[in-house]
Parts: structure tokens; sequence; C-alpha cells
């Protein structure tokens, strides 16, 4: 029976809406175990307001962790706080302000946190612009949000994340691009929201292993995960169409937040690509191997301000 279950889940996998819609969830969730309980480890969400976000961190607090909500809007960020806490009782929860997209605000936040360790961090945080848009630190704001940004943070958080679990909350539309070693500012062409949103998640699924070697003195496991399609603010604003013809199979966005708290309970092999509790292929088309991952590396980390 689990080897028949195997191939359901892969052939759903790859025809994609079996995979990513709940359809695939709850073909997938029978026999899942509970998750181990949190309680005494330190956890910080970027993004976290609203949407997957927002589960990820209620789900954190449930399994007794304390949270900080990293937010750009501190009253929604405020909000989330209040609905979290209204759902875990006396959990501890405190919302902090930074824009990943600057790398100022990066480095006050990492500098400010009070916390003297981190367990688990969760870059989710996302962005999906209608016309490119450039930073205050001359980045694509797609790649500053999801790639610059998450770098920085996660390396001067690194003396605090000893032993812990950074997650990149990516996407299944990285499948569709490769690694833009030429143009990761997406200078070149004619600027697509959805293509530059794409092609950073693509970014943060080669930044899994590569940050795993980085960090592996200090036993830090990174994973990439993506959680499906879910029904989020994100999507209802930035994609309206997609949103309007999936909405009735679209995930939760608890559930679409599964798997991110299972890489945060139990321990999996780090660098590896994650959807609904196993390890997914990161290539599915040929175009998208050819892949330059030394100079990638080298730009990221020149953009972030940190040795390579």
């Amino acid at each position: 029976m689990s080897a028949l279950l195997g191939v359901l889940d892969t052939v759903a996998d790859r025809l994609v809406v079996p995979g990513y819609s709940r359809w695939g969830l709850l073909l997938r969730r029978r026999g899942w175990d509970d998750l181990p309980s949190l309680r005494g480890r330190r956890a910080v969400v970027t993004g976290a307001a609203s949407g997957i976000g927002k589960a990820t961190a209620l789900g954190l607090a449930r399994l007794g962790a304390d949270v900080v909500l990293v937010v750009r809007d501190e009253l929604k960020g405020a909000t989330a706080r209040a609905d979290v806490l209204a759902a875990v009782p006396g959990a501890t929860v405190v919302v902090r302000h930074c824009d990943l997209s600057n790398l100022a605000s990066v480095r006050e936040f990492a500098s400010s946190l009070e916390f003297d360790r981190v367990d688990v961090l969760v870059h989710n945080a996302g962005v999906l612009p209608s016309e490119r848009t450039e930073t205050s630190d001359g980045h694509e704001l797609t790649f500053a949000t999801h790639v610059v940004g998450p770098l920085l943070l996660t390396d001067l958080l690194r003396p605090k994340l000893a032993g812990g679990r950074v997650i990149f909350v990516s996407s299944g539309g990285m499948y569709t691009q490769r690694l833009p070693v030429d143009d990761p500012e997406y200078r070149s062409g004619t600027y697509r929201g959805a293509t530059a949103y794409a092609r950073t998640k693509r970014m943060q699924v080669t930044l899994a292993p590569l940050l795993t070697s980085r960090y592996a003195q200090d036993e830090i496991a990174v994973h990439a995960m993506h959680p499906g399609w879910a029904d989020t603010p994100g999507v209802a604003s930035s994609l309206p169409g997609f949103h309007r013809l999936t909405k009735t199979f679209l995930r939760t966005p608890e559930e679409g937040a599964d798997t991110i708290l299972w890489l945060a309970a139990t321990a999996q092999p780090a660098g590896r690509f994650w959807h609904d509790r196993r390890e997914r292929p990161t290539h599915l088309l040929p175009t998208t191997r050819s892949e330059d991952v030394v100079a990638f590396w080298q730009y990221c980390t020149s953009a972030a301000g940190i040795l390579p």
C-alpha cells in the first residue's frame, strides 16, 4: 500500500494540479505523525503579518516555540500577533519591524534581536511587483527581498543559529526557470513580475545546499520547500486571474505551512527541496539545468556585502 501511495504521490507531483492543490495534501497526509513539541525553542518568521507566514507563526506557537513576527507593517503585525495569542493563550509572540529588501533595515533588525539564540529562521517574506523596481540599495525588488536580504540576515544571525534550522519558502513556479546567472537583477528583456518571482524562487532553492556547506561547522541545516497552491492575500492581489480559476481547490495557509513546521520540528537531510513532507527534485525540465553556481554565489554575496 505504501508503495502505491508513493507512486500516486509522484504522479500527482509531476501533474502539478493534483499535487499542488488540496487534493495532493489529502492524498499524502494519511499516516503523517504528529509533530513534536518545540517548547523552549525560539523561531523567527519573516513576512508573518498574513498568509503562510502568519500560519507558520501560529503553528510554531502551538508547538510551544517563542516566535518573532518579522513584518514591514507593524500595525498588521500587531493584528497577527493578537490572532496568534487568541488561538494560543500564553504564547510568547513579539513583533519586530524589518524590510528584507533594505539592507540597512536587515542589519538593524539583526543587531537588535533580543533572543540569544535562534532555533528556527523561516524566510517567507515575498513580493510580486507588476513592474521592475529598484530598492535604495540598487537591487531589483524581488531579488532584494527573496535573495539578498535573507542571505544577509542568515549570515548576521549565524552565531545565534548554531545547531538550528533555516527554511526558505520557495515556489513550485521555480521549476519553469533556470538560474539567471547573467542577469540576476532582471535588467534585460521585458520585465514580468511572475517571471521575476519564479527566478528568485529558483535562486532560493539553489542557495539551500550552498548555505548548508557554508554553515556545516555550525551544524545549521538549511532547507528549501514549496507550500503548493495556497489561498493567501498575496496570491489574491498579485495573481487575481489564477486565484479566480483555482480558488475552489487552493490550500488554506495552514495547509501550506505544514511542511515548514515539519522541517522546523524534525531532523531532515539539509540542503534539499521539500513539498508535503517529502523530498522533491530541483529540476523537472532539461532547459533549467545549465547553472554556473559559483558565479551566482559570488554575485549574491557581493550584493549582500558578505564574504563569499
